[in-house]
């Protein structure tokens, strides 16, 4: 599914403008990419799921063809982890939700 069918979708389900909602769609995920890529902090999408910094720590590669060493410098990588419930409905599992 692309960005736009997404888009299209919730103007079905709503009733609202495709342009107003692109805007929206494209705020979020600019929201998404701002807390992770310049505030290095976690969003947390309660049912839905984590989109998280992970950390990878510098570490020494061989390029095998050449028989020389690399250096790859520590760097943050961005990651989504589902939720329990996201998942349990992928797995046809029915999730009760208590109030």
């Amino acid at each position: 599914m692309t960005k736009a069918e997404i888009i299209s979708n919730i103007a079905e389900q709503t009733g609202m403008n495709k342009r107003e909602i692109a805007i929206t769609v494209e705020a979020f995920m600019e929201e998404i990419r701002n807390s992770l890529a310049n505030n290095k902090e976690n969003v947390y999408l309660r049912g839905f799921g984590s989109f998280i910094v992970k950390h990878r720590a510098q570490k020494t590669a061989r390029n095998i063809s050449k028989n020389t060493t690399l250096v790859i410098e520590a760097h943050d990588l961005p990651a989504f982890k589902p939720a329990k419930s996201f998942i349990d409905r992928m797995d046809g599992i029915e999730v009760i939700e208590e109030d």
